[in-house]
């Protein structure tokens, strides 16, 4: 029996690996892969898994470790974090997707139960999903990822309370009786727990902080023994792991324990989404086309036209809308979970969990696509999201100089930047700073220094800055794909600017040069001071750049 088992777990892993190799290359997420991998496995594939007692449990733990992680990440302070947009918007998001989800569900025939179900899990958008996406592009400090993480953070908090009421409703008697019974334990459970975390836990962390392989088994072990003791009072497994994870969640050490969780939370988080693909039901799947059809569409389309519209209302301009609209185009491994706990306390069908994973599938690849190609999607449909924004000063256009007119421009405020910028003062040219981070922003318009708030890929703004005039363009961005761009951008129209870029790459500073640059500074061979001081010793003449372009590349092309 054990060498059985092991040989099951050993096909499952390589199968997940050859799948997740093959989601890889579509850049596609992983929950996908895992999804699929357990197709291939069930019954309608492969039919390997038979452990099916042994398979679930690993996959209960994934579970538990994910709503652990939730937990850990859900601070009683996150509130005042998130910000007002995005409080207004991840509460009214959640609101108009789960009412047009009902409407939707209920017009398909399904009973109210059903429908209520399906539009609560059309609601919820995958963190780990968005997080990830974010974290690739290096958007998750610009101005949209940051609401996004926002109501993100609301969404968790919301889905933390339902999946809490779902998982209680286990007991026997009147509906009225078992949410009373409910409530009481959960309120009870809660008020336990949060004690223990404020006056206890950190205590026993304190003194054992110096092994943090301790502090692993011992959050490990804080997890599991809560989860089993509420289940053994008449809760549930996924609400002791929730709450095991907020009542770690005040803790000064929660990033070092979260960190050291997650890889476990990825391994049993795979081992469920295996078994919840080898237990999807196709028998009726017919019957379910063209709902999956419609409410992935609703879920692609409807969820950011939701978001954009709130957040014109907010007075945020169409593409800041349509970038943080599409971070809610797909489903959640919430949504999934509250689906699982739905069929385990007999409320619905094995057959809904099979099309709201199907939806989750075509929701979470097509999002992936939206928000890696966002900035060119938006590119070729700005023209018809106009109808998002209202009248009047946009909240993030935030620049404290409204002219256009400026001797230089300065793309990216970092220590190259800031160098740049004392350079420009002394030499009391008029110059504009754009970035990207909000809170450069702020230090910026405290100090008095022209400047906007943008994405330099949002290619507008040079709608709004006379680059025929400027005399000077730096760029302190190690973007290429930027950079290039910008170089011609600038050319077309301005012939005698001078473009300063900055690259750790000696051959992206040659093909710089190439393409119209006319200095480029690498910091390993030349620092940001010196480049200031060039700065300061040849102006804006543009013909006293060429004879030091023309040294200094043939210095790289030596390297």
């Amino acid at each position: 029996m054990p060498e059985q088992i092991f040989t099951e777990l050993s096909i499952i892993i390589v199968v997940t690996a050859a799948v997740a190799g093959m989601a890889k290359l579509l850049k596609q997420p992983m929950i996908i892969a895992y999804i699929l991998a357990g197709l291939v496995l069930s019954p309608y594939g492969l039919n390997i898994v038979n452990s099916h007692i042994f398979v679930g449990t690993l996959s209960q733990l994934g579970i538990a470790f994910l709503l652990f992680m939730v937990g850990l990440n859900l601070s009683p302070r996150v509130i005042k974090t998130v910000g007002k947009i995005s409080i207004i918007t991840g509460l009214g998001q959640i609101f108009f997707t789960s009412s047009i989800g009902l409407g939707i569900a209920l017009l398909f025939n399904f009973s109210v139960i059903e429908a209520i179900y399906i539009a609560i899990a059309l609601t919820f958008s995958s963190t780990i999903v968005i997080m990830k996406l974010l974290s690739d592009k290096k958007d998750l400090d610009t101005l949209y990822g940051r609401i996004s993480m926002g109501f993100l953070i609301v969404q968790d908090i919301v889905a933390m309370f339902i999946l809490i009421f779902v998982a209680s409703l286990t007991g026997e008697g009147s509906i009225y009786s078992i949410i009373a019974e409910s409530f009481v334990k959960v309120v009870g459970a809660i008020g336990f727990v949060l004690l223990i975390g404020y006056y206890l836990l950190p205590k026993i962390l304190k003194k054992i902080a110096d092994s943090s392989e301790f502090v692993m088994i011992f959050c490990i072990a804080w997890c599991l023994a809560l989860a089993t003791a509420l289940h053994h009072i008449g809760l549930s497994i996924e609400i002791g792991a929730l709450l095991a994870g907020v009542s770690l969640s005040i803790s000064p050490f929660r990033h070092e324990i979260a960190a050291r969780i997650r890889p476990l939370r990825d391994f049993f988080l795979l081992m469920f989404f295996v078994f919840l693909g080898t237990q999807m039901e196709f028998s009726n799947f017919n019957a379910y086309i063209v709902p999956i059809i419609i409410f992935s569409i609703f879920v692609l389309i409807g969820n950011p036209i939701i978001v954009m519209a709130l957040m014109g209302i907010s007075r945020y301009t169409s593409r800041t809308g349509f970038l943080a609209g599409l971070t809610v185009a797909q489903i959640s491994e919430f949504s999934l979970i509250l689906i699982a706990l739905g069929i385990k306390v007999g409320h619905i069908s094995p057959d809904i969990l099979s099309l709201v994973t199907v939806v989750g599938l075509i929701t979470i690849g097509g999002s992936t696509y939206f928000i890696m190609y966002g900035n060119k999607i938006y590119k070729y449909i700005k023209h018809y999201l106009s109808i998002f924004e209202r009248n009047g000063n946009k909240i993030d256009e935030h620049h404290s100089d409204q002219s256009k007119n400026f001797d230089a421009i300065l793309l990216g405020y970092n220590h190259i930047g800031l160098n740049i910028t004392e350079t420009l003062k002394k030499l009391r040219k008029k110059f504009l700073v754009i970035d990207y981070n909000p809170e450069v922003i702020n230090e910026l318009v405290t100090k008095k220094i022209p400047c906007m708030y943008e994405d330099i890929e949002n290619d507008e703004i040079f709608e709004r800055i006379n680059i025929k005039k400027i005399k000077l363009a730096v760029s302190s961005i190690k973007n290429i794909d930027i950079n290039l761009p910008l170089i011609k951008t600038i050319r077309e129209v301005n012939k005698q600017c001078v473009i300063i870029l900055v690259t750790d790459h000696i051959a992206e500073a040659i093909e710089y040069y190439q393409t119209g640059a006319n200095y480029v500074i690498v910091p390993n061979e030349l620092s940001g001071d010196q480049g200031s001081v060039i700065l300061e010793k040849y102006g804006f003449d543009i013909k006293k750049f060429i004879p030091l372009q023309i040294k200094h590349l043939e210095k790289l092309h030596k390297l």
